[in-house]
C-alpha cells in the first residue's frame, strides 16, 4: 500500500485536473476491502483525505468494502470524517454462487450492511457480478431484483472475467469453469441494466474499468471483457428499440431515417456501425441514416 506521503502526491496530481464547472470531487478508497483494513490504516487514510476536505479542494470521501465488514464498529471508527458514500462488493444475492466464489460472506450480510448505512444516511453504491461460478441468467436477474429492492443510490454491474494467476484461472485451465461468452454477457447485462432502470436506480457503471493491466492482452484469459463494454449495453438497447419501432409501425420504405439525441448517435450506430448493417440485413433496407435532434431525450429515438 502506498504512503501517506505518496498518496498526498498522486491526489495532488488529480486534482490539477479539476475544472470550474467540475462535478462534487471525491477521494475514493477503491479496489479493496476498506473497513477490513486495520483500524490505525483507516484513520491513516482517512486523515489523509481529510485535509483535501478542510480546505475545500475535495467535497467528500468514499470507499468500497465488503458487506461483512460493515457493522457498528466500523462505521464509528469512520462517523468523524467526511465519507458521504460507501460501495459494497455485493456480488451476488445467491448463496451457493458466494459460496462457490469463496466470497465469505452471505446475501443476509448484505441486507443488514444496507440496513446499517441507511440508518446512517450514507450514499450507497452496490456492486454486483455476473457469471460467477454457479451463476446461471435466472440467479443473476434474482440478485438484481434483490438489490434493486434494497435502493440503493446506484450500482455497477461487472462481469466476471478470468484474470492470470487468479484462483478462477485455475478452475478454468482444469475446465472446472466456463465463462460467458462477450455477447452472451451484453445480452444479460442488458436485461439487468433495464431492471434497474425500471426501478428508478442509476447504473453508474457496466464492464471492468479500462487499465494498463487488463489491456495487456496476457492478462484476461477469458470472458466477456472488452474496454467499451458499457457501450456495446447501450447499442444493444437502442438496436432493440429501433427494432421494435420499425416492426410496430411497419415501415415499407427501402430507406429509413433515425433521429437521436446527439448524445445516443454513437449508441444507435453500435460499434463500427454494427446496428446499421444488422437493420439494414433484417429490414432489407437500401440506406439508413442516423440523425441527431435536440429535442429527442436520451434513451430515445425517432423513426421517419
Amino acid at each position: 500500500m502506498a504512503t501517506p506521503a505518496e498518496l498526498r502526491i498522486q491526489i495532488r496530481e488529480f486534482l490539477k485536473y479539476k475544472r470550474e464547472n467540475r462535478k462534487p470531487v471525491q477521494i475514493a478508497f477503491f479496489g479493496g476491502n476498506f473497513l477490513g483494513l486495520k483500524s490505525e490504516e483507516i484513520g491513516s487514510l482517512l486523515e489523509l483525505a481529510a485535509e483535501f476536505t478542510r480546505d475545500g479542494q475535495v467535497d467528500s470521501i468514499r470507499c468500497s468494502t465488503r458487506p461483512d465488514t460493515i457493522n457498528e464498529r466500523s462505521l464509528d471508527m469512520i462517523k468523524d470524517y467526511p465519507v458521504s458514500t460507501v460501495e459494497i462488493g455485493v456480488q451476488s444475492m445467491d448463496d451457493k454462487v458466494l459460496a462457490l466464489a469463496g466470497r465469505g460472506h452471505s446475501a443476509t450480510d448484505t441486507v443488514h450492511a444496507v440496513e446499517r448505512l441507511k440508518e446512517r444516511q450514507f450514499s450507497i453504491g452496490l456492486q454486483m457480478m455476473v457469471g460467477l461460478p454457479g451463476d446461471d441468467e435466472t440467479s443473476a436477474l434474482t440478485t438484481a431484483q434483490s438489490i434493486a429492492d434494497l435502493a440503493p443510490g446506484f450500482v455497477r454491474i461487472y462481469p466476471t472475467v478470468v484474470v492470470t494467476n487468479s484462483r478462477l484461472a485455475g478452475r478454468y485451465k482444469s475446465g472446472d469453469y466456463m465463462p460467458m461468452a462477450l455477447e452472451e454477457g451484453v445480452t444479460l447485462v442488458k436485461k439487468i441494466y433495464l431492471k434497474f432502470k425500471k426501478a428508478g436506480i442509476d447504473v453508474i457503471r457496466m464492464g471492468l474499468q479500462a487499465s494498463e493491466d487488463l489491456e495487456d492482452r496476457t492478462t484476461v484469459l477469458a470472458g466477456p471483457h472488452h474496454p467499451a463494454f458499457g457501450h456495446l449495453v447501450h447499442a444493444e438497447i437502442f438496436f432493440d428499440m429501433a427494432v421494435s419501432a420499425i416492426e410496430s409501425a411497419k415501415f415499407g420504405k427501402e430507406t429509413l431515417t433515425i433521429f437521436v439525441n446527439p448524445r445516443s448517435i454513437s449508441k444507435m450506430r453500435g460499434l463500427n456501425n454494427s446496428n446499421i448493417k444488422r437493420l439494414q440485413t433484417r429490414f432489407q433496407l437500401k440506406s439508413l441514416a442516423i440523425k441527431p435532434d435536440v429535442s429527442i431525450s436520451e434513451v430515445n429515438l425517432v423513426i421517419r
